[in-house]
């Protein structure tokens, strides 16, 4: 399975963006669906996951309620949805696809990545 991600730029706080993971490869539709984001001089965090069927969300607690995974199947794109956000928010955010697992949290849970796509959250 190969991801391409895309979407990032710069942003104020308070404003919001829309991430996009374009999948392709061998049944990318039957992965569950994450995201991730590192700051400079910080380890890679957990942000939100989507079911491979489609039935279920996760988050982490400092994104909930604010950024919501989805995705269009017919496009096999995985969508990251960033609402208020905060300048805690910056950092490049990596899309990647777990085979198995539920939620799939950790990155060692995951099976491909996509590249990073940067978003700056100015204050």
């Amino acid at each position: 399975v190969q991801l391409q991600a895309s979407g990032g730029g710069l942003v104020q706080a308070g404003g919001s963006l829309r991430l996009s993971c374009a999948a392709s490869g061998r049944n990318p539709g039957f992965y569950n669906m994450g995201w991730f984001r590192q700051a400079p001089g910080k380890e890679r965090e957990y942000v939100g996951v989507l079911r491979w069927n489609g039935g279920n969300t996760d988050y982490a607690d400092a994104v909930k309620g604010r950024f919501a995974v989805s995705r269009d199947l017919a496009k096999n794109t995985v969508y990251l949805q960033m609402n208020s956000l905060k300048p805690e928010d910056t950092g490049v955010y990596y899309c990647a696809a777990a085979r198995t697992g539920w939620p799939p949290r950790k990155p060692y849970d995951y099976d491909y990545w996509g590249q990073g796509t940067q978003v700056t959250v100015s204050p």
